[in-house]
């Protein structure tokens, strides 16, 4: 039987050289937004190592998009020329770039992850978050503003418009940041958004806001490029949002020309009860994959390459996302052909170190 992990995977006009992808992972280190070194050896090293997709972490549409300071942001022309130099590199590694076009929401104004800190106090650089409701992400946080009907569209263009700007920095992959508890997520769960109007109350109303996001991002991307959605597939908590809504989501995102949902779950609550174990958000993409049709991406303590395989032969998800697998090896994709006994190329200054049959 044939490895699929190390199969090839059209979409729309590009071809994955393979199905290892690397998830996007803040890194904290970015000043005003600006990628700087840091990012182009941690992206860049990845591209090196074999992944056909190296997709940048939640890149802030706005300054206050972002989860924290030292977040990346693409609102303006110096952070796409930042990026121009990181994307070319990849891209004659064989790989392709992605970004992850995001949101914080309620959960932004966030100290770095290394310091021991809830939130940022203005005196700090810190700034007034948002959602769909004034409701804090829980006991000491900051409580967001209210999002108008207003600033809903206005944030519906900041999204169009930094795709543009991704285009431009040399992009050939969006994928939406819909998961993990930040804005668009909190507007489809009903334990973040709480609203009367048309952006709230009814799964309808509630899947609006990222749906016109969705659209505006589509319509302002090459037809010819891809556009991945990630979202959190379960709250994990009663009464929030769960895999029956991610499907039906799911099917409204393939009716607006979504090509992958990356399927994650989790972050719009504190104390939420996950089970935790190898795997475990596989039948998420599976099931959306098989009720919808639409292409998904498995994620979530996937670490062994037999494990990944596995996943594709099945027929649970077209492509394996990994993190922390990465961030231990980024030379994960060459390791594993070696242990799946598949011959990929090396990169030919590393090629006296590849091993012999």
């Amino acid at each position: 039987m044939a490895v699929k992990l190390f199969s090839t995977l059209k979409i729309r006009g590009l071809e994955f050289r393979n199905r290892i992808f690397v998830s996007p992972m803040c890194q904290y280190s970015a000043t005003d937004g600006v990628p700087n070194d840091w990012h182009f050896v941690h992206l860049g090293s990845r591209a090196v190592g074999g992944a056909a997709l190296v997709i940048a972490e939640a890149t802030g549409v706005t300054p206050e998009g972002r989860i924290s300071p030292g977040d990346l942001g693409i609102w303006n022309d110096e952070q796409v020329k930042a990026f121009k130099r990181i994307t070319s590199f990849i891209i004659a590694q064989g790989a392709v770039p992605g970004i992850q076009l995001a949101h914080a929401g309620r959960k932004g104004s966030m100290p770095l992850q290394w310091i021991d800190q809830r939130v940022l106090q203005a005196s700090q650089g810190g700034w007034q978050t948002v959602a769909p409701s004034p409701i804090p992400f829980d006991e000491g946080y900051s409580t967001p503003h209210g999002l108008s009907k207003s600033e809903i569209s206005e944030l519906v263009k900041k999204f169009a418009e930094a795709a543009h700007r991704a285009l431009a920095a040399g992009f050939k992959v969006i994928e939406i940041h819909m998961a993990h508890g930040y804005l668009l997520h909190e507007f489809l769960s009903p334990l973040s958004n709480q609203r009367k109007d048309e952006y709230g109350g009814t799964l309808e109303g509630r899947m609006k806001f990222p749906l016109q996001v969705a659209e505006a991002v589509r319509n302002a991307w090459p037809s010819d490029l891809p556009l991945f959605v990630r979202i959190s597939s379960t709250d994990w908590a009663e009464g929030g949002w769960d895999l029956q809504q991610s499907i039906e989501f799911a099917r409204q995102l393939k009716e607006t020309e979504i090509d992958l949902i990356d399927c994650s779950s989790g972050g719009n609550i504190r104390g939420a009860k996950i089970p935790l174990g190898p795997g475990y958000q596989v039948p998420f993409a599976s099931a959306i994959r098989k009720e919808t049709g639409i292409a998904t991406a498995a994620v979530g303590l996937i670490t062994e390459p037999q494990q990944a395989e596995d996943i594709l032969q099945r027929g649970d998800a077209d492509a394996i996302v990994l993190a922390r697998a990465f961030l231990r090896d980024p030379y994960w994709p060459l390791h594993a052909a070696q242990e799946l006994s598949v011959d990929i190329p090396w990169p030919i200054q590393y090629m006296r170190a590849k091993p012999r049959k």
